[in-house]
C-alpha cells in the first residue's frame, strides 16, 4: 500500500460530486503581528493546495465503474487526511491552553482521575504509588529523546541537561541496555517514564521481553539481555551490570507509549521490497500484541523525527499509521518533533493527559485470590511445572526444619533442680 494512495486529487473531488468533501482550507484566526503563526497557516494552506494534486493510486483508472464501497472508503481516507492536517493548525490556535494543560498534569496523582473516567470506587482498585508509563519502540525510534523533551516541557527549562542518554550513531551498537526510570518532573511521586531497550527484529525475543515487562513489571537499572546478543556485547553488558547493581523495586506498567521513527516509516511506505514490508508488518504485530493493551485501550503512538520532514509527509505518516494500526490518526497518534516551540509542548501535554487518563480508568482490581491465580492461572506446561517444583521444595524445606527443631526439643535434657539447702549450708 503506497503512501500516495491515501490522498484525493482535484479530479477525485469532482468525481465524488463535491458533496461534504472535507478538503477545505483551515480557517483559523491568526493574531496580528504573529509572523510565525501566519507562516505556519500559509504552510498548511499550501499543503492542502499541493496535496489536492497528488495522484490517487489506480483509483481514477476505473472510470465510472466505481463501487459505492470503494467510494465510501476513499471519502473516509480523505476525511482522515483533512482531520490530521487541521490538527496541526489547532495546536497553533490553542497555545493559550498550554499552561492549563501543564498545570493539570503537574497536579495529577495516581488514581486521581479514575472517578472522572468511570465513577470508580478507588477502594476496590489497586492504585499504584506512582503511575508508570512504558516507552517501547524499534531501534532508533527516539525513545530517549522523547524522555528529554517531556522532561524539559514540564520542568519549564529548555536549557536543562538531558536526562536520558541519546545515541547519536545507533549503528555502532550503543543504545539503551538497562531499564531507566525517569520521574516527571524530577523527584515527583506522580508518574514516571520507563525508557527501555529497543525491540529487535526477532518476534520471539520481543514477545519474551514484552511479556516479562507487562506481567512481572519493570525495575530501574535492570539489564535487558537477548540470546541473539554477540559474545562481545554480552561481555560488555555483564561488566556494566557488575558495576551498577540494581536494588530498585519492581513497578507494574499502567500504560504504554509506542514510539515510531517517522523517517523510517516513510521510507518503508514508499518502498516495495520485502524488507520494508516486513518492517511495517513488525510494527503492526508489536502494536497489536494484547499484552500491551489495557482492556480496549491500545497504546498511544508517538511519531518522532518530524522536524526533518515536510508537513505533507508528516500528515501522510499519521494517516498511514492510523490505518496500519487500526487507531484514530488525529486522536491517538501524536506527532512530536525535536522542536522547542509551544505547539510541540502542547502536543506533549495532550499525549500525557491521554496516557494518564487511560492509566487511571484501567486500574487493576484488588485481587483476593492472588495465590490461587498464581498457581492455577493460564501458564505454559513448563511454567506450571516450575511452580509445582517451587511449592514442593518449599514444603520439603519447611517439613525438614520442623522435624529438626522438634527432635532438638526432645533431646534437650530437663533443667537441673537446684538444692538450695546444700548451697546455704556450704555458704
Amino acid at each position: 500500500m503506497g503512501g500516495d494512495s491515501f490522498f484525493p486529487s482535484a479530479e477525485m473531488e469532482l468525481l465524488l460530486g463535491g458533496q461534504d468533501f472535507p478538503h477545505e482550507p483551515v480557517n483559523s484566526v491568526v493574531p496580528s503581528g504573529d509572523e510565525e503563526a501566519l507562516s505556519h497557516k500559509l504552510e498548511i494552506d499550501s499543503v492542502i493546495n499541493r496535496e489536492s494534486g497528488l495522484k490517487f493510486g489506480e483509483f481514477l483508472d476505473v472510470g465510472p465503474h466505481i463501487s459505492s464501497i470503494s467510494e465510501a472508503a476513499e471519502r473516509q481516507k480523505a476525511k482522515v487526511y483533512t482531520e490530521v492536517l487541521k490538527s496541526y493548525e489547532e495546536l497553533r490556535s490553542q497555545i493559550v491552553r498550554l499552561e492549563k494543560a501543564k498545570s493539570t498534569i503537574l497536579s495529577y496523582t495516581p488514581g486521581s482521575w479514575a472517578e472522572k473516567a468511570g465513577s470508580m470506587d478507588l477502594s476496590k482498585y489497586d492504585v499504584p504509588c506512582i503511575t508508570s508509563l512504558l516507552l517501547i519502540g524499534l531501534k532508533g525510534s527516539g525513545k530517549s529523546s522523547l524522555v528529554n523533551k517531556i522532561s524539559r516541557v514540564l520542568e519549564d527549562d529548555i536549557f536543562a541537561p538531558r536526562r536520558a542518554q541519546v545515541s547519536c550513531n545507533s549503528s555502532n551498537g550503543d543504545g539503551t541496555y538497562f531499564l531507566h526510570e525517569y520521574r516527571i518532573p524530577r523527584g515527583s511521586s506522580s508518574f514516571c517514564l520507563y525508557d527501555t531497550r529497543s525491540l529487535s527484529g526477532c518476534s520471539s525475543e520481543n514477545l519474551k521481553m514484552l511479556k516479562h515487562w507487562m506481567t512481572t513489571g519493570v525495575r530501574h537499572g535492570e539489564l535487558v539481555k537477548r540470546n541473539s546478543d554477540s559474545m562481545a556485547l554480552k561481555a560488555r553488558l555483564r561488566f556494566k551490570a557488575q558495576r551498577s547493581p540494581s536494588f530498585s523495586p519492581f513497578r507494574g506498567i499502567n500504560f504504554v507509549i509506542f514510539v515510531v521513527n517517522g523517517m523510517s516509516l516513510l521510507e518503508s511506505m514508499d518502498g516495495s521490497d520485502e524488507k520494508k514490508k516486513d518492517y511495517l508488518e513488525m510494527l503492526a504485530t508489536i502494536f497489536n500484541n494484547p499484552l500491551l493493551s489495557f482492556k480496549d485501550d491500545k497504546p498511544v503512538v508517538v511519531v518522532t523525527h518530524g522536524d526533518l520532514l515536510p508537513l505533507s509527509d508528516r500528515v501522510k505518516i499519521r494517516v498511514y499509521l492510523g490505518e496500519l494500526l487500526g487507531v484514530p490518526a488525529a486522536g491517538q497518534i501524536f506527532d512530536i518533533p525535536d522542536n522547542d516551540d509551544p505547539a510541540t509542548a502542547l502536543a506533549i501535554a495532550d499525549m500525557l493527559i491521554y496516557c494518564l487518563e487511560r492509566a487511571d480508568r484501567n486500574l487493576p482490581p484488588k485481587d483476593q485470590f492472588a495465590v490461587k491465580d498464581w498457581f492455577f492461572g493460564e501458564v505454559t506446561p513448563v511454567e506450571w511445572s516450575s511452580r509445582v517444583l517451587i511449592v514442593l521444595a518449599t514444603a520439603i524445606i519447611t517439613l525438614f526444619w520442623a522435624v529438626y527443631f522438634l527432635s532438638r526439643e526432645a533431646e534437650t535434657p530437663p533443667p537441673m533442680e537446684v538444692n538450695w539447702y546444700k548451697i546455704r549450708h556450704v555458704w
